[in-house]
């Protein structure tokens, strides 16, 4: 098992985000963007002179939180987007020795379901030949898109897709935001999950609004519990949302105390995993 984050939530510079990360005492880190922009388009030049931060701090990159796939990207939209997106970033996670990239499975756009499926099928096929290619595992989010409508989305878009190089991603947080039972969503695609965002929060009035690990509606203890129960020794990655939220383009307000909150949130993380853990 290990502990990680999204770190942009941290602060939006790369020294933020790893010394965010070292004063948790955490070996792995979760890279989304840098200064606004995702890992896997940032300048070469800069992308070196992260890698040589990161090596320097001795801290694992666990995964590319990309934008492949994602809500800002409708099924209308061209597929060399992310294809040519991928490729890129395949490049950077051999350099860094990364395995995961999460994805999820495009917004519709006026599209019948049957349509809209097909669509994202066809293409996350092609992307996950890339990744197999590759030796990389593209990790679907429960989250927007086709498959994160409902657990049985999830598994359909794995068996329509068939490829080893499709796994998921599971986030405690986001049934609450789409107004799913969080435990029948998780426990319906348990056996295929490879790494967990830790997220909660509350949906009120149709309002949400993000709270600590174990404190929202996300189910987050019971699902730890049984993560754990069932063998379960990946990864944990933080996503806190409580100063910055990446999706509604909201930067946090006070960047100090988005870097305190990420801490605190981090440690309250790791004393539920460890409060779940002894519960079995």
């Amino acid at each position: 098992m290990f502990v990680s984050g999204i770190a942009d939530e941290a602060g939006q510079d790369i020294d933020t985000q790893i010394r965010a990360h070292r004063a948790l005492g955490w070996k792995h880190i979760e890279l989304r963007n840098i200064d606004g922009v995702t890992l896997a388009n940032v300048p070469e030049q800069q992308f070196e002179q992260i890698v040589a931060k990161l090596s320097q701090a001795n801290l694992k990159v666990s995964c590319f939180a990309s934008a492949l796939c994602n809500w800002s990207r409708k099924i209308t939209n061209p597929f060399e987007i992310d294809s040519v997106e991928l490729a890129r970033a395949i490049s950077r996670m051999q350099r860094l020795k990364t395995k995961f990239i999460r994805i999820m499975s495009y917004p519709n756009a006026s599209l019948s379901q049957a349509d809209w499926k097909k669509q994202v099928v066809s293409r996350i096929k092609e992307l996950a030949r890339m990744a197999e290619d590759g030796g990389i595992l593209l990790l679907h989010e429960n989250c927007d898109g086709w498959a994160g409508q409902s657990p049985r989305h999830s598994l359909e878009l794995l068996d329509a897709v068939d490829s080893p190089a499709l796994k998921l991603l599971y986030d405690t947080g986001n049934p609450v935001l789409h107004d799913q039972d969080g435990w029948e969503f998780y426990s319906q695609v348990a056996d295929h999950i490879v790494y967990v965002h830790i997220k909660d929060g509350l949906k009120e009035s149709g309002n949400f609004q993000a709270t600590f690990p174990g404190e929202g509606q996300g189910q987050v203890e019971r699902i730890l519990t049984d993560l754990f129960q069932r063998g379960y020794d990946g990864g944990f990655s933080i996503e806190p949302h409580l100063a910055a939220v990446i999706h509604e383009n909201k930067q946090a307000d006070d960047p100090a105390q988005a870097y305190e909150l990420y801490l605190d949130y981090g440690r309250r993380t790791v004393d539920l995993l460890e409060k779940s853990r002894k519960a079995i």
